[in-house]
Order: structure tokens, then C-alpha cells, then sequence
């Protein structure tokens, strides 16, 4: 099973990934936990260079084409063969993200990021989707609070970038309800986790 955690900045989602990762294994299935852009090491190198603060001019379509090809090498690297050999696989992030942020938070058009994504990804797509539902002020707060967490080049855009990535993950979910699941994530850490535990049990007893 193909699980895909997404949510705007400081929604919980990485958080939760963890602990339901750990509740996973401790029941005895075969759990690969991992994320986007990233878990290996040529997509992790890619991470830097899109995450940089420093890199300030980067083109929009740039961008874009970056996390395809992360996406794609981690896909073919790491996912696809756990999943051939029966794993769970939850992974931070996957290709929402892109038609979100790239799609209508850099203005690029869903369906041009789609397509990018498409020749990336072929037909790996997610189980489910759990969707980290929280408003962008909230999340933001959150960052602010947390002194631990990185601080990306993502976290410097304006409030108004991460209002257009909220509403447009909300169109997502309204356009794929059979494969995404709007996770409250605006309560307390044992609710949103048994929010998770019911939507993941919703998918695996269709």
C-alpha cells in the first residue's frame, strides 16, 4: 500500500508519519517511511538545491522539473521496488505537492505540472492521500514556534502564495475524493492520529 502524507507548511504531517511508522512496524507489517524531495542520495542533493534559501532566482518551471527528477529517481530507487516486495510504503510528500505549490502557487497551471509529472511518475500513483487540513496562518504560526524545524525557501513566501496552496489542495480534494482523505489537523495530536488510523482502515477495507 502507496500511503502519501500532504498538508501546507507546518500542517503535522511529518510528525504524524513518524507515529504512525512506529504503531505500523510495532504491529508487525513491513513499513518503508520516507520522503519528498528526498530519501536518497542523489534526490536529497536535489533537495538542497531547490530548499536553499539562497536560491532566490530560481525559476518556476526550474523548480518544477527539480522535484520531477527527484521524484523520479526516488521513485525508481526506493519506492517502487518496497512496494513490488509488499511494503507499506508512507511517504512526506509526493506529486499534490508539485500541483499545489508549483501549479498554482508558482501560477505554472495544474495540468502543465501534471503532465511533467506524468512522464515522471508513469502510473505509481497513491492508495491514499491523507490531506493535512490546517489554514496557513496556523501553520505558519506553528513554524514560527518551532525553533528546531528548518527554515526553507518555501517558509519565506508570502502569506498570500501559501493561501493560493491551501485552496488549491482543497480543489484536489474535492476532484479525488476516492483516493483523498481531508485529515482535521487543526485538534490535538491523538485526534488527528485517530483521524489517520480511520481513513487508512476506510481505504484498506474496499
Amino acid at each position: 500500500m502507496f500511503i502519501t502524507f500532504e498538508g501546507g507548511e507546518g500542517a503535522g504531517k511529518t510528525t504524524v508519519l513518524s507515529i504512525l511508522h512506529k504503531e505500523l512496524e510495532d504491529q508487525g507489517y513491513d513499513v518503508l517511511a520516507t520522503r519528498e524531495p528526498g530519501g536518497i542520495k542523489i534526490s536529497e542533493k536535489i533537495r538542497h538545491i531547490i530548499l536553499d534559501p539562497e536560491h532566490k532566482e530560481m525559476d518556476a518551471r526550474t523548480e518544477a522539473l527539480l522535484y520531477a527528477a527527484a521524484r523520479r529517481q526516488h521513485l525508481a530507487e526506493k519506492v517502487i521496488p518496497a512496494l513490488r516486495e509488499g511494503k507499506i510504503v508512507l511517504c512526506d510528500r509526493f506529486v499534490d505537492s508539485s500541483l499545489v505549490y508549483q501549479g498554482v502557487g508558482r501560477g505554472l497551471g495544474i495540468e502543465e505540472v501534471m503532465t511533467v509529472n506524468e512522464f515522471a511518475v508513469e502510473d505509481w500513483m497513491p492508495d491514499v492521500t491523507l490531506f493535512f487540513d490546517i489554514t496557513p496562518e496556523q501553520g505558519l504560526a506553528r513554524i514560527d514556534a518551532n525553533s528546531a524545524r528548518e527554515k526553507n525557501r518555501l517558509d519565506m513566501e508570502n502569506l498570500d502564495f501559501h493561501k493560493k496552496v491551501y485552496d488549491a489542495y482543497l480543489e484536489l480534494a474535492a476532484k479525488y475524493p476516492e483516493r483523498i482523505e481531508c485529515i482535521n489537523a487543526d485538534q490535538p495530536l491523538d485526534r488527528v492520529i485517530s483521524e489517520v488510523r480511520e481513513a487508512i482502515g476506510h481505504h484498506t477495507n474496499k
